[in-house]
């Protein structure tokens, strides 16, 4: 963390020298990319999933470079324990890059192998920045590129964020499974186009929503499988170039221990460098299950509208004074919260896709924009999901009275009617009677 001091140290690379905050687990690299990409302000630190990953994806690379011959026992347990503790989130305040930056993601890849490499070297009784017993290129990124790390730990991630939002978002679902099974067999007014129509059990509205969200979060759970076949051992461009024989075999085996994911090698390295469309079905996928959950929201904001001037039918919590002006006034936040995230879905399945289709030849190098919005839009959604479920939907009431009364606007007569008497006859029967 950043002390008073202000002390600097100077490190050197290929382009000169640099000034480092002395504190900095980080080094030149990193540095650099903090005054060329600082753009955003949504630095690395507010993607802890991500490091993680990174995190994860040295921890493997260094136990197989072990296993392999390309690291000495010495350095490799030095780096391999110094990847775990990124892994557990020890150093995500070292991680101030912003996430999305030029170069394909070699930044946040050099930040992590810096990190690493000084705590490595202290932990051997080296100099941190002086990297004198373990250097972040020869070393930590032993038979690793960029361009099968990121990616490899942006599936990582990606999956991570996903399980916790399907997990919440199944939430909802058992929340409106459980409201279906309180009201029994109470029937309710039905709209189309806005207009009354015919009754409908209010268990029938719960429970048809319920199964909207199952379905969908169902979508997105089986595309985020397709995550966990990843590039790791393709390094630059899908050959392996620069890793020993044996080393890929060996990385995801190592990778499976250290994630607890059944991962497995991508079948063409060079498709999984080159093209990212399973992050747009993902981001469609999440959309398609934020639709319907903002659909949900939209009606129980309408169902409650008034009390007096709309349709009064559902009284959702009170959790938020509601205006500023007008004491008394509650509104229905947190459908609206829920409607508001949907927005912001959109525009990030939009973003994703752009992402995608921004790759040229061999490489994607637009993949930080999939990890700034796709991983954001997880997380927002599977936490709006909870409170959702939580704050609104677990304890709305029906107001029966309201019901009842509405219920006189049924039309179920009539197309009982119809059925014997014939549809004309009935409408101009009702047409008559509306008449006077």
């Amino acid at each position: 963390m950043p002390d008073a001091s202000g002390a600097m140290r100077i490190e050197r690379d290929s382009l000169g020298a640099v000034s480092v905050p002395d504190y900095a687990l980080y080094g030149a690299h990193t540095v650099r990319a903090m005054g060329n990409f600082g753009v955003s302000g949504v630095t690395m630190a507010a993607r802890p999933e991500l490091i993680a990953a990174f995190g994860q994806v040295k921890a493997a690379a260094a136990r197989a470079n072990l296993a392999t011959g390309g690291l000495g026992s010495e350095i490799g347990e030095a780096i391999l324990a110094a990847a775990r503790e990124v892994a557990a989130g020890r150093h995500d305040g070292q991680f101030p890059i912003d996430v999305v930056h030029g170069g394909g993601g070699t930044a946040i890849n050099m930040n992590a192998n810096e990190v690493i490499a000084n705590v490595a070297n202290e932990a051997l009784g080296g100099r941190r920045g002086a990297y004198d017993h373990v250097h972040p290129n020869d070393h930590v990124n032993r038979s690793q590129s960029t361009n099968d790390v990121y990616p490899t730990a942006l599936a990582l991630a990606t999956f991570a964020v996903a399980m916790e939002a399907i997990a919440r978002t199944e939430a909802l679902e058992r929340t409106l499974l459980a409201k279906a099974s309180t009201v029994g067999e109470t029937q309710h007014l039905g709209r189309t186009c806005l207009m009354d129509a015919v009754p409908l059990t209010i268990a029938a509205t719960h429970t048809s929503q319920a199964h909207a969200v199952h379905r969908t979060v169902e979508a997105l759970a089986a595309a985020i499988q397709e995550l966990l076949q990843v590039p790791l051992g393709a390094t630059a461009v899908g050959t392996g170039i620069g890793a020993p024989e044996g080393y890929r075999q060996a990385v995801l085996e190592m990778l499976r221990e250290e994630t607890g994911l059944q991962v497995s090698a991508a079948p063409d390295l060079y498709d999984a460098l080159a093209n990212n469309d399973v992050y747009f079905n993902i981001a469609a996928q999440l959309f398609r299950v934020s639709a319907v959950t903002a659909k949900i929201a939209a009606d129980l904001r309408l169902l409650a509208s008034g009390p007096i001037g709309g349709f009064g039918e559902i009284r959702l919590p009170s959790v938020q004074v509601g205006s500023s002006i007008m004491p008394g006034k509650v509104n229905p936040v947190i459908p609206e919260l829920v409607m508001q995230s949907h927005m912001q879905i959109q525009g990030m399945t939009t973003a994703v896709g752009a992402a995608v289709s921004g790759g040229e030849l061999e490489l994607n190098v637009m993949e930080p924009v999939i990890a700034r919005h796709l991983l954001a839009g997880l997380r927002e959604f599977g936490l709006t999901a909870e409170i959702f479920a939580e704050r609104c939907v677990a304890g709305l009431e029906w107001d029966l009275s309201a019901v009842a009364l509405h219920m006189e606007g049924s039309r179920g007569d009539s197309v009982e009617r119809a059925m014997l008497d014939g549809y004309e006859s009935v409408a101009k029967a009702a047409s008559v009677s509306q008449a006077s």
